[in-house]
C-alpha cells in the first residue's frame, strides 16, 4: 500500500470489521463519509478499515501515476487484464484480513467491500479467502479474471452472502458488466443480493440504506 489504512471505530473494542477498498485515483478517505452514514449500532462496535492502493502508472490514463489496485490498459475492463497487479493487491487485502484476525476479529465477523476497482478486489479476494467471511460487497464494479473464479474460489465462502449494486447509467463500468458479474456468480451458486439505481458511476442514499440493511443482517 502507498500508506497505512485509515481506521475508524464506532465504539471501543470492536467485534466486527468492514474493509472498504476505494476506486481508481481515489484513496482510503473516499468512503469515510459513507461509513458515517451507516448505523450498525445494533451489531455492536464496528471497525472500518480503508486500505490505500499503491501509486502506479495507469496505461489508460497515459501512464499517469495515481492510486490504483491494478493497471487498466483499455476501456473494456475485462480485456487485457493486469492479472499480476490483481494478484499483488489480492495479497495486500489478504494481509489486511489477517491483521484483523490477529486483533481478535473472527473471519465470520469480517466484510470485504469495495467500489469500482475496489469492488473487483473485494470479489476477487472474498471468493478465494480460505475462511468464511460475513459478507462480500461490490459497488459499481465487476468480477475480474472471471475465467479463473470457478477453479480458484474457496469452498469456505460458497455460502457467503454477496451484495452487488450498480448504476444503470454508469459510463465507467458499464451496467452490462455488472449484470454479467451477477449472472456469473449466480451460475456458480452464490447467493447474490442485487440492487440497481438510476445513477452513473457513484453512490446514492438509497444504495447506502440498502447496504446498511445488508450489513445488519450479515453481522447480526
Amino acid at each position: 500500500m502507498s500508506r497505512p489504512p485509515i481506521e475508524i471505530e464506532t465504539a471501543p473494542n470492536p467485534t466486527a470489521t468492514v474493509i472498504v477498498m476505494h476506486g481508481l485515483g481515489a484513496d482510503g478517505n473516499d468512503f469515510v463519509p459513507i461509513a458515517g452514514e451507516l448505523d450498525l449500532s445494533a451489531v455492536g462496535p464496528v471497525r472500518f478499515v480503508f486500505p490505500n492502493a499503491p501509486v502506479m502508472p495507469v496505461t489508460i490514463n497515459g501512464g499517469y501515476q495515481m492510486p490504483a489496485w491494478y493497471d487498466i490498459a483499455v476501456a473494456d475492463l475485462q480485456v487485457k487484464e493486469d492479472e499480476a497487479g490483481l494478484r499483488r493487491s489480492q495479497a495486500t487485502i489478504e494481509a489486511v484480513i489477517a491483521n484483523e484476525k490477529a486483533r481478535g476479529i473472527a473471519a465470520g465477523r469480517i466484510v470485504v467491500a469495495g467500489f469500482s476497482q475496489g469492488c473487483a478486489m473485494a470479489l476477487m479476494t472474498g471468493l478465494r479467502h480460505a475462511e468464511r467471511l460475513a459478507g462480500i460487497v461490490g459497488l459499481s464494479g465487476y468480477l475480474p479474471i472471471a475465467a479463473t473464479t470457478a477453479a480458484e474460489r474457496h469452498a469456505a465462502n460458497h455460502e457467503t452472502p454477496v451484495f452487488l449494486a450498480h448504476g444503470r447509467q454508469d459510463p465507467v463500468v458499464p451496467y452490462a458488466a455488472a449484470v454479467r458479474t451477477r449472472e456469473a456468480l449466480a451460475a456458480l451458486g452464490y447467493a447474490v443480493e442485487w440492487h440497481e439505481y438510476p445513477m452513473a458511476h457513484s453512490v446514492c442514499m438509497e444504495e447506502i440504506a440498502d447496504l446498511n440493511r445488508f450489513l445488519l443482517r450479515v453481522l447480526g
